[in-house]
């Protein structure tokens, strides 16, 4: 009977075949069917793409973060991408997005909605730096520094609230409240140490081998270096309503102490206003010969006329000198730099010493630096020499002598270098022939990377849940 049975199955034709076994043959075809024609209407994406998009870890694991720096000269926009590990990966040819626009927030102090479009052009351009799958992930952080921290009433209020809005409504990225705010002058000093000494590969090192950072910016200025543990046992208790000279910090396995403070009003552009107002109504011996006009910071003015005799470096110093307040101010601690802060203590971390912004600008600009060059290593000393040649000139030459130095800012040629000498020197006791160095990008892997506290900002909201 067996043996019939298969005689009987072997003589099937095939269309027997297919309706005896059309079951499982449907069973199969149908779900390949389905399959292929979903995969007929999918876009066509080319084989990199598939690779180096859709299916590759590295890709998953980038994450982007969009700093804004709303300064008190401009608006600055910052945008990096990292890998799992934390460090920088190219957008592009370059390490970083870096755009930005002159006229900071403050400038719109009558019209918030205005300031915070004035962020428009920047926030485009960084949004598109971002992946747009990635966009809803990416942290837009906005950082008001002094120019904001100076206006009077709740003028900064409606303005971050304005720029909170513009983002939420404007912005593809991931927005909070809280991170559109005036940033805190010593986290300012702090971002900027942790982006210096990120670039230079120093983090998770001992604290005596990273470098000391000082700041000047236009409406105040910072330093911040790692102290030794004893220094920061030591540390002066703030006054109420004041910062801390000392913050703990742990970054890649190492527990470091941050000495940091900001001098609020002590920036390049404050101190303008500092010098001119001691002796506010006479002609000011910082200002260049041949120039007879105002000043304007904040809400104020201020007279910026040259004496007959011309600029002097000498008597220009002993208003600088004046305006710090170093010989009025009573030292309570160990030792102080000027207006009664406390130094630090000095150290290891201070040894060697990366200034930044304003300084490297000016210097470039008056031609002891080489405004091609990312860093230059200088004297304080060096500002003096400057300043020298600087209040020796008027206006006419001035032109000529100086042809880098902005028409605006050159009647302040003399002030400014006079001042960051005086900073340096008298306010901070560097040794007027200590080696510094100038920096205003540092070189990472085999890019340039802007020296600017942003990078700080983007390593912490990307190393903490959000």
């Amino acid at each position: 009977m067996e043996k019939a049975l298969k005689r009987n199955r072997q003589q099937e034709s095939l269309p027997d075949k297919i309706q005896r076994w059309r079951g499982p043959i449907l069973l199969v075809l149908v779900p390949l069917l389905l399959i292929s024609f979903v995969l007929f209407l999918m876009p066509v994406s080319s084989p990199s793409e598939s690779v180096s998009r859709k299916f590759s870890p590295d890709f998953l694991a980038k994450r982007y973060a969009v700093i804004f720096d709303a300064g008190s000269s401009g608006s600055r926009v910052h945008v990096f991408c990292f890998d799992h590990n934390l460090d920088l990966v190219p957008i592009g040819q370059d390490l970083e997005l870096f755009l930005k626009t002159k006229g900071g927030l403050s400038k719109y102090a009558k019209d918030p909605v205005a300031a915070a479009n004035s962020l428009s052009s920047l926030l485009e351009q960084a949004e598109a730096a971002v992946p747009k799958e990635l966009r809803p992930k990416t942290p837009v952080r906005v950082g008001a520094t002094a120019g904001l921290r100076q206006l009077e009433g709740d003028t900064s209020d409606r303005i971050l609230q304005a720029v909170r809005d513009f983002l939420k409504n404007k912005s593809s990225l991931k927005s909070r409240s809280d991170w559109v705010t005036v940033l805190d002058g010593n986290q300012e000093g702090a971002y900027q140490w942790v982006t210096i000494n990120y670039l230079l590969g120093n983090l998770g090192q001992k604290y005596s081998k990273t470098v000391g950072v000082v700041d000047l910016g236009g409406g105040s200025v910072q330093m911040a270096y790692a102290i030794s543990d004893s220094d920061a046992a030591k540390a002066p208790k703030p006054s109420e309503g004041e910062d801390a000279y000392v913050q703990p910090m742990y970054l890649k396995g190492e527990q470091y102490h941050l000495y940091v403070h900001s001098y609020l009003r002590y920036g390049l552009l404050a101190a303008r206003a500092e010098i001119l107002k001691v002796d506010q109504g006479v002609d000011n011996p910082c200002i260049l010969s041949g120039y007879n006009g105002s000043y304007k910071y904040g809400q104020s003015t201020y007279r910026a006329s040259a004496p007959q005799s011309g600029s002097n470096l000498n008597k220009c110093r002993e208003l600088a000198i004046k305006a710090l307040k170093i010989n009025e101010s009573t030292c309570t601690h160990m030792k102080c730099t000027f207006g009664g802060v406390w130094n630090g203590g000095g150290g290891d971390g201070q040894k060697n010493l990366f200034v930044a912004s304003f300084f490297y600008d000016r210097a470039a600009e008056a031609g002891f630096v080489n405004p091609s060059l990312p860093v230059a290593k200088v004297r304080p000393h060096d500002f003096e020499d400057a300043a020298k040649h600087a209040c020796e000139s008027n206006m006419e030459n001035g032109r000529s002598t100086f042809p880098n130095v902005e028409e605006d800012n050159l009647p302040y040629l003399c002030m400014d270098l006079v001042y960051q000498l005086t900073l340096l020197v008298d306010g901070f006791g560097l040794d007027p022939w200590q080696k510094i160095t100038l920096v205003k990008k540092v070189k990472y892997g085999d890019s340039l990377v802007e020296a600017a506290w942003p990078l700080g900002s983007a390593i912490e909201v990307l190393s903490s849940p959000i």
